[in-house]
This record gives structure tokens, C-alpha cells and sequence, in this order.
């Protein structure tokens, strides 16, 4: 990946050409320096070569590196003051009245040309997740989630309630 990403960005690799005094700019966090700032050396004089590490160099490249993953789940919402579903998860699991969520396969709906017709239907099927992503999607949730609906002709019916099952 390194060497790709060399051939895109030419001079990736060439040391950092910086001032004496103003040497501490190899030592920046992708948070505090944004990566659409490029500094240039002052005046050629006073420049001396300094070397900086390959990920310092490469982190305003990619944004991704110092990011952390969000849920983005409100805790307290504008209008009413109630905590608010992330909303990819109902739309993305089902949780069943004994707590246990499902999920459909992933790529069930990518490339089903090039698939064989038995893999096509093991796609189809649902899996169950287990209890640490249970426990995560509930935190996800609010409460209108969390309530039993009673459905006519409910194909989950028989998984709803499970017998000496812990979740």
C-alpha cells in the first residue's frame, strides 16, 4: 500500500525541508493541523534537513487515520428532551421480544448474478447476533424499540420467546 500510495504522491518520501528554529513541525497530530495546509520554508539560508516519520508524513493525506468512530446517538434530544435511535439500526436489525436482534447476510443484495444459486439462499437467510452486539444495538435504542408489537401472521413469531436463554 505504501508503495502505491508513493507513486500517487511524489516526494512522499523526501525529507521535510524545514527551518531550525521552526522544527517542531514534524511533530503535529492530524487534529491540530489541518490537512489542506501546506507550510513553506521561510528563507533557504537557515534551513536545515529534517526527518519525519513515515505516518507523520502520510496522516494529513488520510483523514481516516485519526478519526474515531461515532455512533452519533443523542442522549438528549432538542424538542422533547428524550434520547434518540441511531436511526441505521432499525432499519438495519430486527430485535426479537427475548432481546436477541437479526440481521440479513452480508452482500445479500451485491453482484447475485455471479453467485450460485445455493449461496444465493444461504444470502437470503437471517442471522442472529450475538450478545455483545446485542447489548450495543439496545444502548442504540430507545425504548419504542425495545416494546413487544404484535403482528398478524408474524413469520418471527415462534422466535420472539426462547426458553432458558441468558442474553
Amino acid at each position: 500500500m505504501a508503495a502505491a500510495l508513493v507513486r500517487k504522491v511524489p516526494g512522499l518520501l523526501r525529507p521535510l525541508v524545514s527551518c531550525a528554529r521552526v522544527a517542531k513541525t514534524c511533530q503535529f497530530s492530524t487534529m491540530t493541523r489541518p490537512a489542506a495546509t501546506y507550510w513553506a520554508p521561510p528563507a533557504a539560508k537557515a534551513c536545515v534537513p529534517t526527518y519525519c516519520g513515515i505516518l507523520q508524513r502520510v496522516a494529513p493525506l488520510l483523514p481516516s487515520l485519526g478519526l474515531q468512530l461515532s455512533r452519533n446517538l443523542t442522549y438528549f434530544g432538542l424538542r422533547k428532551g428524550k434520547k434518540k435511535s441511531v436511526r441505521s439500526v432499525p432499519k438495519r436489525f430486527m430485535r426479537l421480544h427475548c432481546g436477541l436482534w437479526i440481521r440479513r447476510q452480508a452482500g445479500y443484495k451485491k453482484r447475485l448474478w455471479k453467485k450460485m444459486p445455493a449461496r444465493r439462499y444461504r444470502l437470503r437467510q437471517h442471522v442472529f447476533c450475538n450478545k455483545t452486539q446485542s447489548k450495543l444495538l439496545d444502548k442504540m435504542t430507545g425504548p419504542f424499540w425495545k416494546r413487544r408489537n404484535w403482528y398478524l401472521d408474524d413469520p418471527y413469531f415462534n422466535y420472539h420467546d426462547r426458553v432458558n436463554l441468558k442474553v
